[in-house]
């Protein structure tokens, strides 16, 4: 099976993070497996899982608001950092 259309949550995903999350799964999600192949220590990959992680959610979160988009495109494209785009997003959704 082939897939023709990419799912929109791997559209803002770029070839590094692709390659991430196939060795991911190559090492059945070990982190320690991960840590070994990139040479880095367990919590630097920890931390690159968590940030690709909120990125897949933010993108594949289908908000019709344009404050929301716009928060999420400026987190996706690293003009503003994911946990602060969550808290953002959080209280212009209390707001509402």
């Amino acid at each position: 099976m082939t897939i023709r259309v990419v799912p929109s949550w791997m559209e803002n995903l770029e070839e590094e993070d692709i390659t991430f999350i196939k060795n991911f799964m190559l090492v059945s999600g070990s982190l320690k497996e991960m840590a070994a192949k990139y040479d880095v220590t367990y919590p630097t990959v920890r931390l690159r899982l968590d940030r690709l992680i909120d990125r897949i959610k933010m993108t594949d979160d289908q908000e019709a608001e344009p404050y929301v988009k716009l928060i999420k495109r400026l987190a996706l494209e690293d003009r503003l950092d994911f946990e602060t785009a969550k808290l953002l997003i959080s209280e212009y959704k209390k707001e509402r």
